[in-house]
Formats: structure tokens, C-alpha cells, sequence
């Protein structure tokens, strides 16, 4: 059975689409689910598109994301081939208490959350994407993380998003996987121009 589902008709589309909600912060941590794009909050609707841009940089082609029918956080999609992966979200939101547990804490303890949640029957098939919402830039780990993601994961891979910093009308954001196979965890910083009509991506790590 086929489902109707939403979609941007590109990436380029879908980052003009953010631009409202990217220089309202606030609305990322607190904005309420658009009923119009499958009940996606702009914080889930960015971390997929960040995800998105950087499967492109890795290995070009038709990469989108579209709202999921089964009630998921959006579906990731490779248009050549085919390929989809369901993902579930999380945030680490921003805390005014300057005495917060440290962020590899706190994203390791809501990825735990996560898992905890429903184990394999929930996460089997699933990437999951923790949204940084804390920290402003501050430094933090990946592969600190990496070491302790729990075990079983039962997610197929975890990412992490968050804003880096912004520089004269640039924002950066890193995003990081947290990819056991891989030894290590890949980390880009995605720098979007102050029109919000290009980006570019840099493996930094």
C-alpha cells in the first residue's frame, strides 16, 4: 500500500523553507509540530535536511527527506537507489543552570532515552538524530560518545547535529556520526550562506 507523503522538491527549497526557524532559535527548542509537513518540528525537519546535505557531500546524488506515514520523525531517502532510513529524534535542549551535567553526558543520556524506549521493536531499522540544542559552540567529544554508546544500540547508527557558531550572517552547523564500524566518528561542519540560498560541507575530522 502506498502512502501520500510530503516532501520539498529540493534541498536548496527546503533550506529557504528553514530560514525563518534557523534565525529563531528559540522556535527550533520550543516551536509546536507543523500539522502541514507530518507533524515534523523545525528542529527535526533541519537535522534531517543537515543530514541530507552531508550524505550528498559524501557520495553526490539524489538525497531528500520526506514526512514519515507511520508516525516517525521523517524518512531519509536516496532517490537512485532507492535506499530509506526511518529516523527517530531527540533533543538536548538549552539549560540557563551553568552547573548542567557535561554535553557528552547529556547527549549520551538522551540517546539512552531513546533506546531505553522500546528497544529492538522500537529502534530496529531506525537512525536516530540528537539535536544539540546546548552549548553554544561549545567543545564536546564524538568519539568520547562514540566509546559509550550503549550496547545493544539497536538504532542502525546515531547522528548528531547542532549549531556551531554564526559569523557574519553565516551559520555553521557540525554534524557528527556516530558510527561504530567506522573506528571513528566522521564530523562536517555545514556552513550556510547569510541568503540562505547555498551551503558548502567540510569533513573536519
Amino acid at each position: 500500500m502506498k502512502h501520500t507523503v510530503r516532501r520539498f522538491k529540493s534541498l536548496k527549497i527546503g533550506l529557504k523553507e528553514l530560514e525563518p526557524f534557523i534565525r529563531d532559535g528559540q522556535h527550533l527548542q520550543t516551536g509546536k509540530p507543523f500539522s502541514r509537513f507530518g507533524d515534523l518540528r523545525s528542529r527535526e525537519i533541519l537535522a534531517n535536511w543537515l543530514v541530507c546535505a552531508v550524505m550528498f557531500h559524501v557520495q553526490p546524488g539524489d538525497f531528500y527527506f520526506t514526512t514519515d506515514p507511520t508516525g516517525g520523525d521523517g524518512v531519509i531517502c536516496d532517490g537512485d537507489s532507492d535506499a530509506t532510513w526511518p529516523t527517530e529524534h531527540v533533543m538536548v535542549p538549552e539549560l540557563s543552570d551553568s552547573g548542567s551535567p557535561a554535553l557528552e553526558d547529556r547527549v549520551l543520556g538522551q540517546i539512552a532515552l531513546k533506546v531505553n524506549k522500546g528497544g529492538a521493536a522500537y529502534a530496529g531499522g531506525k537512525t536516530l538524530i540528537v539535536f544539540l540544542n546546548a552549548g553554544g559552540g561549545s567543545a564536546w567529544h564524538p568519539n568520547k560518545v562514540l566509546r559509550q554508546l550503549p550496547c545493544p544500540l539497536h538504532f542502525d547508527t546515531v547522528w548528531v547535529v547542532g549549531l556551531q557558531h554564526v559569523v557574519g550572517g553565516i551559520y555553521v552547523y557540525g554534524v557528527a556520526n556516530l558510527e561504530p564500524s567506522m573506528g571513528g566518528a566522521p564530523i562536517f561542519h555545514i556552513a550556510i550562506s547569510p541568503d540562505f540560498e547555498s551551503w558548502t560541507v567540510q569533513r573536519v575530522q
